[in-house]
């Protein structure tokens, strides 16, 4: 287990994330809890089940990119888990190409890193006329150039990636556009519990309908007509039969408020299955950008 400054670090003080040592992920740990000890760990699944076991506090997960898109994982651990979403964060990517030192741009013939980043730098890739090569993580990739000593591949990764695996960096800020951003969610055994009459909030659930014509329709009907803003809805197919779709959604507002209360109680009239995820604080970023703290709770 990670270690702390004071010895080994409590769980109570440790947030894990995927990925390994330097990854974005762990940039957006320690960008929004810089007080707590990060936990590299190899898959989603295995992030949020440290926090079940109780090795870890938190864990923090990527579910949307705003160049690349959703990233689908999660989606499938979401109905059988028993944690709670906490936070959001806002974490903005800033890649860069890495390699060995003593290597250059004109060098480097293939690079290596997770499909999203890839898909994130294209131009840069398709102008340098570099080979895309898919790894399973942005640091990962990093460590692993590093350990084979070949001058001829790079990495897209992280600053910090690169200072962890002592490689140089050639170019910085290479993804596609300077808006480049990825939303996480910070999930907990423990639910959060904002005061709604004094923090603006969001609430997270899954549902799915019964399979009869309209049904979308009259579930969501109950949401305009007590005026919920609902900023999130995506549909994902699960079993084997692909008949009934499962849907994500996020309102503004909490349980606790009237017009959310009642809009949620028309959606079980209409629902097979209804599944709260958590209630958390609107993270300041959506109205104010990059001029906005993008701590959770801040």
């Amino acid at each position: 287990m990670a270690k702390g400054r004071g010895g080994k670090a409590a769980a109570s003080n440790i947030i894990a994330f995927q990925g390994e040592p330097g990854a974005n992920s762990d940039m957006a740990c320690r960008a929004a809890f810089p007080y707590m000890t990060t936990l590299p760990c190899p898959t989603f699944d295995a992030a949020m089940g440290a926090v079940q076991a109780g090795k870890a506090e938190l864990a923090i997960i990527p579910v949307e990119n705003s160049i690349a898109g959703r990233v689908a994982d999660l989606h499938s651990l979401l109905p059988h888990t028993k944690l709670k979403i906490v936070a959001e964060h806002f974490q903005r990517v800033e890649h860069c190409l890495v390699a060995l030192p003593g290597a250059s741009l004109k060098s480097i013939r293939t690079v290596k890193s997770h499909v999203q980043a890839l898909a994130q730098c294209r131009n840069f890739l398709k102008k340098n006329k570099l080979q895309p090569v898919v790894h399973a993580d942005t640091a990962g990739a990093a460590r692993e150039i590093a350990e084979i000593g070949d001058a001829s591949v790079g990495a897209i990764a992280s600053s910090l990636a690169a200072r962890i695996y002592d490689l140089k960096v050639l170019a910085k800020n290479i993804e596609d556009a300077d808006h480049n951003t990825t939303r996480m969610l910070v999930f907990s055994r423990e639910e959060a519990h904002p005061d709604w009459r004094t923090v603006q909030c969001m609430t997270a659930f899954l549902f799915r309908v019964r399979s009869r014509p309209a049904a979308l329709y009259k579930a969501l009907g109950g949401f305009a007509t007590n005026g919920v803003n609902m900023v999130k809805l995506e549909s994902y197919l699960s079993g084997a039969r692909f008949e009934q779709a499962m849907f994500y959604a996020e309102v503004e507002g909490h349980p606790e408020q009237a017009n959310v209360a009642l809009a949620l109680e028309e959606l079980g009239f209409f629902s097979d299955e209804l599944k709260l995820l958590g209630s958390f604080p609107t993270n300041p970023f959506r109205r104010k950008g990059w001029d906005a703290p993008t701590r959770p709770g801040t």
